[in-house]
């Protein structure tokens, strides 16, 4: 379904919105003018042609964008600069969310100076796409020693299969329940490097151990059948919801990229994850 023109210029005017409120968030109180779309090899990506999208609309709005590597970008005079280009702010899609590569480290640097505004930053992958926060976030105990009021707890608890992290010292108890896990690294996203219980061998479980991961109830992907009176085709499909809250302090809600982080719609593997919870980074 196509939407008419008004609700698709109305949508695409709040995605600027989101990052002008960032803009302001951060502590800056004058017009955003630049940003840079970040990723290594961006113009190499599968969804560069979704970067070029995002250029567009931004410069449509009045804001000069680039799309960058991050080994193009300087820190000069306490400002982040790509070519003669001042970044105001970083839409981050890179994949290392902590900016722990050394190709990244200039970009690490212009952060913690505050020489420019990146979002997402490694405090909001913390926050919201660390999968071990679903560890406190499934359990009542847990939930109930943090104050959470009783209908929160009903939702989260509804809402999000049961976690707990991998140890060695769980590791038979987890081996013999494994057919009813999905098992996945705490700093994972798009599914790699995830993994069925039913499907592991004991070299990838030992490489599961060896690791920082978490263990999660196996949920069933929900299933729609599209019948064109030929053979009918089952396809699984997901439903994830996101949320940004404008009037918040910086850390309250997802800075506005988390929510950008677009999904394929395919999904090949049933899991289901709350995106209330761990917000797009997958």
């Amino acid at each position: 379904m196509v939407p008419p023109p008004a609700q698709a210029e109305s949508f695409e005017s709040s995605i600027v919105t989101m990052f002008r409120q960032e803009w302001a968030l951060a502590g800056r109180d004058r017009t955003l003018r630049s940003i840079a779309i970040v990723d290594e090899e961006s113009t190499n990506q599968y969804l560069y042609p979704e970067f070029m999208l995002f250029k567009k609309l931004f410069e449509d709005h009045g804001i000069e964008t680039v799309i960058a590597d991050p080994a193009d970008l300087e820190l000069r005079s306490d400002t982040l600069w790509h070519g003669d280009v001042s970044i105001d702010l970083v839409y981050n899609r890179l994949t290392d969310f902590l900016l722990e590569s050394k190709t990244n480290n200039r970009l690490l640097q212009a952060y913690l100076a505050d020489a420019t505004v990146l979002t997402p930053h490694p405090e909001a992958h913390a926050l919201y796409a660390d999968k071990r926060n679903l560890v406190l976030l499934s359990s009542e105990a847990h939930l109930l020693r943090l104050g959470v009021p009783e209908d929160i707890r009903r939702i989260l608890l509804a809402g999000i299969p049961h976690t707990e992290q991998v140890h060695r010292d769980k590791a038979d108890r987890l081996w013999s329940q494994r057919k009813g896990l999905f098992f996945k690294p705490a700093a994972g996203y798009g599914g790699r490097a995830a993994y069925r219980g039913d499907k592991l061998t004991r070299r990838v479980w030992e490489e599961i151990l060896a690791g920082e991961y978490v263990a999660q109830a196996l949920i069933a992907p929900g299933l729609r059948v599209l019948d064109d009176n030929e053979a009918p085709q089952v396809l699984k499909f997901d439903l994830r919801n996101y949320v940004y809250i404008k009037d918040r302090p910086p850390t309250s809600a997802p800075p506005a990229a988390v929510l950008l982080r677009f999904i394929p719609a395919r999904r090949t593997t049933p899991y289901y994850e709350s995106s209330a919870v761990a917000m797009g980074f997958g």
